[in-house]
């Protein structure tokens, strides 16, 4: 190894794309005691005797983790390979005498913790097999330029890893892949549900090539009503507060916003942010249409409305009957009474609640929380659809199409179980898993131990839960049918592209395309956009703030983004890193902005080819130009063309996605400048007048004693403030 090399380890332990890490200051202090320990230099040295010493903050953070992650550090010279912590919690990890410890062996089994750091020699297949260890864990298969082919999970590694090159029967795509192993590390675990766990983590960090595939990049959304006197009803995904009360999972965000829907029409809660709430003076609309009962101005106690939350609640959970009966009774009293005004009240919630329950697709007697999951298999292609029923409702359902392109004859089984690792591990789960095919016993258990009690899974053969199957099963055949049918008429449009552009079909995958958007100069936004696997995928997205080109100049503007795009993914590639170019890049502009792209080509090296879309005179949809600067000309295309299509659907999305960005950066420059102008503004009180307000319009609406009694602002500087904002 040279002597710079330990320089450059802390870089390439952030940054490694092929490995999965704990990019954090512990684990990092972990990796720097084990370079210390072990004297890295030039000459491969010989195991030590003596057990490494690890700080005893680093040594607590591994032993509270719950499974874990192979610390990997690829350098020129070889491979250099920190051990696996054991996940004992009442034992020392770092000790000969724990049992089994977690260990790697990128290609010899060391069972001793003293055989910690060395440098891999040349992968020795024979060797390997022969030291594996008969104990469950992890597989990860290792191609030529350190990419990870496939993580698999075995109870027993030695038999597991050696069935693959002791058998010839294995499918198209195991075949397929073994043929591309240059090695094989593992990772030992004490239970086969601790490397389901561990095997499902490394699966969605690392996104290996033959492994099956869910891509589903959001969490779940959930229904929430926070934890303030008058809670509020809202949308919400990502981590859940102890402060708030969440219903769900759902779905979709069509399912919790639907549901948000009814609660206002039933319950009247509010939906507004805490900085509207705060500072009404008025009810809003949503009062004036019954859809709020307006706690923000006093138009409901907190004991009426701590009733109605009371209400949706039981809604939520199900208990809709129960709910109705209780309505009725007080419709009665309240008549009884002659206060028709609440009997009226009531009668009117008790006939929406028939009206939703009348509209259920399912008639469930239970309240419980159930997800359903058909299979479904058909000319090559795989589709399961999950449905949601949540309290008793169902409240929508979801089809999901894993890639079987690297897989000739997929197995539905193998889909089917990592469907359900991949959308449940680690993940909220509902009580009752109904589906249509046979879950492993192990994989229930890693289900169970996540989820605190025993999930169900029963076989649904009779009864309601039968027709809820049948009906997931008939939206899965129909989906996967929909599905097929676009995804062949992506296909024709590829191939008709690749044609043009004179690439091979299969070398034609990625496209990226890039507009710039404005207002004459202002706030200028490039989008990039980037359409793969016969899609576009948002997630990969990525807009750039134009600052160094002159407003208005949209060649210059060009020159930036493409630099900023492509000399970062250069420079990785030039450091040895693994990065991914697209097969062609799409320009929104003619012969002026393919010139600056061409410019940029040179200058960086690239060879990839480029396609202008320019509007035509007339700026009609299918008379644009397309500009092939390799090929030297320009031509119009039939507007029935399958290319053509294609061209325009990426072009449009980039044009969306840039002028979303540029209104944004454009109004929030509005929103700063406006009040940056005026004097005696600074970043607290601008921040104040924001947060009181919420935002510009509510400070333009306010008057001048409302500003004034605004933190940090004088009557003074109120009328300044207020004179400012009605100038114009």
């Amino acid at each position: 190894m040279q002597p710079t090399a330990s320089k450059e380890l802390d870089s390439r332990f952030i940054h490694s794309r092929n490995r999965c890490f704990f990019a954090c200051p512990k684990s990092l202090s972990v990796f720097r005691a084990i370079r210390q320990r072990h004297d890295i230099g030039h000459k491969r040295r010989q195991p030590s005797s003596t057990p490494l010493s690890m700080p005893p903050e680093s040594a607590s953070f591994f032993q509270a983790a719950h499974f874990t992650i192979p610390l990997f550090l690829s350098l020129k010279t070889g491979i250099i390979t920190a051990w696996h912590t054991s996940t004992r919690t009442n034992h020392n990890p770092y000790q000969p005498d724990t049992g089994h410890p977690i260990q790697t062996a990128p290609h010899h089994f060391h069972p001793q913790p003293s055989h910690l750091l060395m440098t891999a020699a040349p992968f020795d297949l024979e060797t390997f097999l022969l030291s594996l260890p008969a104990l469950p864990g992890v597989y990860r298969m290792i191609a030529d330029d350190d990419t990870v082919l496939y993580v698999g999970k075995a109870v027993n590694l030695k038999r597991r890893v050696s069935s693959y090159f002791q058998k010839n029967d294995h499918s198209p795509r195991i075949t397929l892949m073994l043929k591309q192993v240059a090695r094989i590390e593992i990772t030992t675990t004490r239970s086969e549900a601790e490397a389901l766990i561990l095997e499902n983590n490394l699966i969605k960090a690392l996104s290996p090539k033959y492994n099956i595939l869910f891509r589903d990049d959001k969490s779940y959304p959930y229904l929430m009503l926070s934890g303030h006197e008058f809670p509020q009803l809202a949308y919400h995904r990502g981590s859940l507060k102890k402060t708030d009360r969440y219903f769900g999972p759902y779905p979709n965000g069509y399912a919790v916003r639907n549901s948000i829907e009814i609660l206002q029409k039933v319950f009247r809660l509010r939906t507004c942010e805490d900085s509207v709430f705060s500072h009404r003076d008025r009810a809003c609309l949503l009062h004036q249409i019954r859809r709020c009962s307006a706690p923000c101005i006093g138009a409901v106690t907190s004991e009426d409305y701590a009733e109605q939350v009371s209400q949706a609640v039981s809604f939520l959970n199900g208990q809709t009957d129960s709910l109705i009966d209780t309505l009725t009774l007080k419709m009665q009293q309240a008549a009884a009474a002659l206060d028709f005004e609440i009997a009226a009240r009531c009668r009117d919630q008790i006939q929406a609640l028939n009206l939703i329950q009348g509209q259920q697709f399912i008639d469930s007697k239970t309240a419980d929380n159930i997800d359903i999951i058909a299979l479904h298999s058909q000319n090559g292609g795989i589709c399961l659809n999950q449905v949601s029923i949540r309290g008793g409702r169902h409240v929508g359902d979801k089809s999901f199409f894993p890639d079987t392109r690297h897989d000739p004859e997929p197995n539905p089984q193998d889909y089917a179980e990592a469907f359900i690792a991949q959308h449940y591990l680690g993940k909220t789960k509902p009580d009752i898993i109904i589906c249509n095919f046979r879950l492993p016993e192990s994989l229930q258990s890693a289900l169970d131990s996540e989820h605190g009690k025993k999930i169900r899974f029963p076989q649904a053969k009779q009864g309601e839960r039968r027709i809820w199957l049948k009906m997931a099963e008939q939206n899965a055949a129909i989906s996967l049918q929909q599905h097929q049918l676009q995804h062949s008429n992506q296909e024709q449009r590829i191939s008709a592209l690749a044609q043009l552009i004179g690439l091979p079909e299969n070398e034609l995958q990625r496209l990226e395309c890039f507009d710039i958007s404005h207002t004459q100069g202002e706030a200028t936004v490039a989008s990039c956009v980037v359409y793969d696997q016969y899609a576009v995928q948002p997630a990969q997205y990525r807009r750039y703030n134009i600052t160094t080109a002159a407003a208005g100049d949209d060649y210059a503007a060009m020159r930036e983004a493409l630099n900023k795009r492509y000399g970062k993914l250069s420079q990785a590639r030039a450091a040895g890193e693994t990065v991914r170019f697209p097969d062609a890049v799409l320009i929104d502009g003619g012969k002026g902005q393919i010139g600056i792209a061409l410019e940029v080509w040179a200058e960086l090296g690239l060879s990839i080819p480029l396609i202008g879309i320019a509007k035509g005179p007339e700026r009609k949809a299918g008379l644009e130009e397309l500009i092939l600067p390799f090929q030297n000309r320009s031509l119009r295309l039939p507007p029935n063309s399958p290319a053509l299509h294609l061209l325009q659907t990426v072009r449009d999305e980039a044009h969306r996605f840039a002028i979303t960005g540029h209104r944004k950066k454009r109004d929030k420059a509005r929103i700063t400048s406006s009040l940056n102008d005026i004097p005696g503004i600074g970043a607290k009180r601008k921040a104040a007048l924001l947060t009181r307000f919420g935002g510009l319009r509510g400070i333009q609406a306010a008057g001048i004693e409302e500003l004034a009694q605004t933190e940090g602002i004088s009557r003074a500087l109120a009328e300044t403030i207020y004179a400012a904002l009605h100038t114009h």
